[in-house]
C-alpha cells in the first residue's frame, strides 16, 4: 500500500494530552472539510506535491527518529485509501504510542476495532468553523478515556456551544475535553472567565504551543 505524505517531521506536540512532548509527525494529503481558520489549507489542495511512501518506509522513517510518541494527521488522515492497514502496522510495534488527529467528519466505527489501537485527538468544529453540519455525533460513542475532544473556539458563541455539546454528550466521562482558541480571534482571558462562570470542571484550556514558539505560519513544528 502506498500513502500520500505531504509532510514528516519531528516536533513537540503543540496541543492535546501529550503536549510539549516529542513527536514524529506524519502529515497525509487531502480533507473533506473546509474550515474557516482552517491552519494547513496548503495540505488539502490537489494539486499539493507529496511523497508516496508504503507502510514499511513510514515505520522505517518513524523508527530512524528514536521517538515513541507517532502522529498521523493531515488534512484529514483517515480518508487516506487503506490507512486502516497502516494503522495496523504501527501499532504491532508496543513502543510506539500512535495518535490520529481526526476532525470529527469520518466514522472511527473500524479504526476502534483495531489490537492495540490508537488514541484518537477527535475535533468538534464548532459553528464559526463552518463545518459543523459535518460533525458525527455518533463518533462519542466509540471514544475511551485515553482519547480526546477538542473543540476550538473562535467566538464567545463557539465557546458555549462547546459547553452544550460537552454537556449533552457526557463527554468528561467519555474521554478528555479540551477547549482551545482560534489563533488571533478570541480573548483568551474572556475564555477562562467562561469556564470560570459554568464550572467547567474536568476541561483544559489549551493553547497552540507550536504557534507560540514558532511564526504561526511556519510548516514543519
Amino acid at each position: 500500500m502506498m500513502y500520500k505524505v505531504v509532510e514528516k517531521f519531528v516536533s513537540i506536540n503543540g496541543e492535546g494530552r501529550l503536549s510539549g512532548q516529542l513527536a514524529v509527525f506524519i502529515r497525509f494529503l487531502g480533507c473533506n472539510l473546509d474550515c474557516s481558520y482552517c491552519d494547513t489549507k496548503w495540505a488539502n489542495k490537489e494539486n499539493t506535491s507529496y511523497t508516496l511512501m508504503s507502510e514499511e518506509e513510514i515505520y522505517e522513517y518513524i523508527k530512524g527518529t528514536k521517538v515513541k510518541n507517532v502522529t498521523l494527521t493531515g488534512g484529514e488522515p483517515l480518508l487516506q485509501e487503506n490507512i486502516i492497514q497502516l494503522i495496523e502496522y504501527l501499532s504491532k510495534d508496543n513502543e510506539l504510542s500512535i495518535e490520529i488527529e481526526t476532525n470529527g467528519s469520518v466514522s472511527l466505527k473500524e479504526f476502534t476495532k483495531i489490537k492495540n489501537r490508537p488514541r484518537f485527538t477527535m475535533d468538534y468544529k464548532l459553528p464559526s468553523s463552518g463545518m459543523e453540519y459535518k460533525m458525527l455525533i455518533d463518533n462519542f460513542s466509540y471514544l475511551k478515556k485515553e482519547d480526546t475532544v477538542k473543540f476550538v473556539a473562535g467566538s464567545m458563541h463557539d465557546l458555549e456551544r462547546a459547553k452544550d455539546i460537552i454537556d449533552k454528550y457526557e463527554l468528561k466521562n467519555r474521554a478528555s475535553v479540551y477547549v482551545s482558541p482560534v489563533f488571533g480571534k478570541i480573548d483568551v482571558k474572556g475564555m477562562v472567565e467562561f469556564m470560570k462562570e459554568h464550572k467547567m470542571n474536568d476541561v483544559t484550556l489549551q493553547l497552540q504551543l507550536h504557534k507560540i514558539i514558532w511564526d504561526p505560519e511556519k510548516k514543519g513544528v
